[in-house]
């Protein structure tokens, strides 16, 4: 036997000849303990990942509420300043002009998501179905 580094097994004591069996129980062993290991290393970073994103979700969900309300305040604004500057004291002109304004940019709106979702639709995964069809040809030999 050897008594070089490396030659002795960590399990075995100096000097104790294992059998090829035992050596192979204790790897498999081991590698179970490590892949279970593995596992939840994965869990609890996946876990804490969730937590954050979750987190970062909340926070985001807030300032878009907190945006809408300043939004909400700044129409108001332009309204009593077209009334104002234009109409005097008819103060509902300046809300539909307004409102005429907002519902525009809503159908632009709109008009670009019905095309963006005639674009993508039906959800086929046109490049994947492709690339099976070259495989297969290049597999069985026939155009």
């Amino acid at each position: 036997m050897t008594t070089g580094p490396g030659s002795e097994y960590r399990g075995a004591a100096p000097g104790e000849d294992r059998s090829v069996g035992e050596l192979v129980f204790d790897v498999s062993e081991r590698v179970s303990a490590l892949v279970r290991e593995e596992i939840e290393l994965a869990k609890t970073e996946i876990s804490e990942k969730l937590a954050k994103l979750l987190r970062g979700g909340a926070v985001g969900i807030a300032a878009g509420v907190f945006v809408l309300m300043g939004l909400a305040m700044f129409m108001h604004a332009i309204a009593w300043l077209l009334d104002d500057i234009f109409f005097g004291n008819n103060i509902w002109i300046g809300f539909a002009i307004e409102s005429f304004f907002w519902f525009v940019v809503a159908g632009v709106a709109g008009l670009v998501a019905y095309r963006s979702v005639q674009a993508g639709a039906p959800p086929t995964p046109e490049l994947a179905i492709e690339e099976a069809r070259r495989t297969k040809e290049t597999l069985t030999g026939q155009p």
